[in-house]
């Protein structure tokens, strides 16, 4: 079940590689995203001592989950990988020139996951195209349901 969506992550990338990774949020975090207050679209990736940390994810604290506390809601938040996850990903960033963005933030078993994408990026050209199928795609059911109505 998606919670949040990274759209803009589709738009400017090519997603060569999805892996779903953990993360480590407190408490009122969790309130927050269960209630759907949470946005990806301007977070990236980012490695930092030996581990990958959600940079820019926003998640709005609810009124009522934390009062003595303020929160920050754009903290980074640590990601939850394998090591042989974690040595793949470094591999590609360094050497193939590969970016890691955030794609989507579900549930797994009653857990918040975020997958992530290994990522080239699109070329002005290339994101003309890609509104250019979907176009077509969108074009192609109206004909498609008007021919069958």
């Amino acid at each position: 079940m998606s919670i949040a969506n990274n759209k803009k992550a589709f738009h400017d990338f090519f997603i060569e590689d999805q892996i779903q990774a953990g993360l480590v949020l407190e408490g009122w975090e969790v309130k927050a995203v269960r209630a759907g207050r949470v946005q990806l679209k301007e977070s990236y990736i980012h490695w930092k001592k030996d581990a990958f940390y959600l940079v820019g994810c926003h998640i709005t604290a609810l009124p009522t989950a934390s009062t003595h506390v303020k929160p920050d809601p754009v903290r980074q938040r640590k990601l939850l990988l394998n090591q042989s996850e974690i040595n793949k990903l470094i591999g590609k960033t360094e050497r193939a020139g590969y970016t890691i963005v955030p794609l989507n933030m579900h549930y797994h078993k009653g857990r918040i996951k975020m997958d992530i994408g290994l990522a080239k990026g699109k070329k002005q050209h290339d994101k003309r195209q890609s509104l250019k199928e979907a176009d077509w795609k969108r074009e192609k059911q109206r004909l498609m349901k008007s021919v069958r109505g």
